[in-house]
């Protein structure tokens, strides 16, 4: 079956609780499916009990029955109907849960009837038994996109994967979230690499890299003479990109009067060069990112809460490396076999106890971090030869000076190589325990081992709990 003829027998159920939308959606949809409609979320559940539907268009705010909990209901009573939901633009927050749970898309008020058309027409190909494709996969826990890899066994991690998966298939804003060195990035392009724009630029920007007064010209682009240095015509980032996908690094280092421009691009997907009377419009999917919180810069006044809203139409929080429990040692071996292949070295591995150190370390700068200290590994490495204790850094590593900040441990100098390591262990439990208020449990749960495991671990330290719990 193509997309053509499942297009021709699609039902679509259109539900909404304000006549006007419902009558709008129809008034779209009409020439192209067969529609019905519902005015809440009840009568929508009880019409799929009775009839099948091929897409639904869901309102996310409704009296009694809210939009996210009919998509519940729905996806208990039929999993393979293909949920949109319809949100207005500042609920960022409803709008990703409705992902979570299961929609196929959503689309923001106020819409173009080619957006609406463009949606239903995804998830009908999204049924089609020929869909699998193989564009993403799982695969042990390498997870793979168009060519890209992303190591990963983490649940965490993987949670993240699936929301990409989801959010690649809309044209909506999305904001990544994370510490600095979780590869914030990488997720931008397996979104763009998931997406239909993907043979398009995929164009990254730094905005802290960018000196204020030249980044509506980064941007936007200028026509010659619009001021002293320009000497030709330059195109701009978004009008390069069309088609394609933006990805604004870093955005909270973006000057208040600029985010105004931002937040009319984002609104109007228009600019001018500077220099230039001409409104250019392009197609464009904006990723920003940033490592710090944007929510309490807004609360600051230091960041339009309007451009939030914007970018934060799809948030993505990519946790930070100590919280994905198992990928030290599978991204260590990872990294090893690239920079083996890369530099021609064939060092073996590392050894237990060298790798038990790398997974006691709270790697402050992440997977960037990780990634850095086995690439220096592999050059210094001898070939044939396994990595061990004595080669890693581990004055640097867990110095005094060190990043670790309250994770670290005393200078390390002079102690020997197992005082050391059993002196960051004492510091790291001790700072659990601490931070748990010395329960026991809730340390064993933040530190991801047995309680009973802890109790030896406190042990064979000789910690001294302050309370017995």
């Amino acid at each position: 079956m193509t997309a053509k003829s499942l297009k021709t027998q699609a039902a679509v159920l259109v539900v909404d609780d304000e006549e006007g939308a419902r009558d709008a959606l129809e008034l779209i949809l009409e020439d192209h499916y067969r529609i019905e409609k519902a005015e809440e979320g009840l009568q929508a559940i009880e019409m799929l009990r009775q009839k099948k539907f091929d897409v639904v268009l869901l309102d996310i705010n409704m009296p009694d029955l809210d939009g996210i909990e009919t998509l519940k209901r729905i996806k208990e009573l039929d999993g393979s109907v293909e949920v949109i939901m319809v949100s207005a633009a500042d609920r960022a927050r409803e709008a990703t849960a409705s992902i979570k749970s299961g929609a196929h898309d959503y689309i923001t008020k106020p819409y173009e009837p080619e957006e609406i058309l463009s949606a239903v027409e995804r998830a009908l190909v999204r049924r089609l038994p020929e869909k699998g494709g193989g564009e993403a996969s799982w695969c042990e826990s390498h997870f793979r996109f168009n060519g890209m890899e992303i190591v990963s066994q983490a649940q965490s991690m993987r949670s993240v994967f699936q929301l990409v998966e989801k959010v690649a298939a809309t044209c909506s804003s999305v904001l990544i979230t994370g510490e600095s060195g979780t590869g914030k990035e990488l997720i931008a392009r397996a979104i763009h690499a998931k997406s239909n724009r993907n043979n398009k630029p995929f164009v990254a920007i730094n905005c802290a890299a960018v000196p204020p007064d030249l980044m509506e010209s980064e941007l936007f682009g200028h026509e010659k003479g619009a001021f002293t240095s320009a000497h030709a015509r330059k195109i701009g980032k978004f009008e390069y990109a069309n088609g394609g996908s933006v990805f604004l690094d870093e955005i909270s280092s973006l000057r208040p009067e600029f985010q105004a421009k931002l937040l009319r691009f984002l609104q109007e997907r228009e600019f001018n060069r500077l220099g230039s009377h001409q409104t250019i419009k392009v197609d464009v999917r904006v990723i920003a990112a940033t490592n710090t919180r944007l929510e309490q810069m807004v609360r600051d006044n230091l960041f339009r809460r309007d451009l939030f809203f914007r970018l934060n139409v799809i948030p993505i929080e990519v946790p930070p490396l100590r919280e994905r429990k198992g990928d030290v040692p599978l991204l260590a071996n990872h990294f090893l076999n690239r920079f083996n292949k890369a530099f021609h070295k064939r060092v073996k591995g590392l050894t237990p106890e060298a790798m038990e150190i790398l997974e006691a370390y709270p790697w402050p700068g992440n997977v960037r971090e990780l990634e850095n200290l086995m690439e220096r590994l592999v050059v210094l490495g001898v070939d044939g030869k396994t990595i061990g204790e004595e080669e890693l850094p581990l004055e640097e590593l867990f110095g005094e000076d060190s990043e670790a900040g309250e994770w670290g441990m005393e200078d390390t100098r002079d102690m020997g190589l197992n005082n050391a390591r059993q002196a960051f262990e004492r510091r790291y439990v001790t700072k659990a325990l601490e931070k748990c208020n010395w329960n026991l449990t809730d340390t064993a749960r933040l530190l991801k081992v047995h309680r009973n495991t802890l109790m030896l671990k406190v042990k064979a330290l000789k910690i001294k709990c302050r309370q017995d719990h």
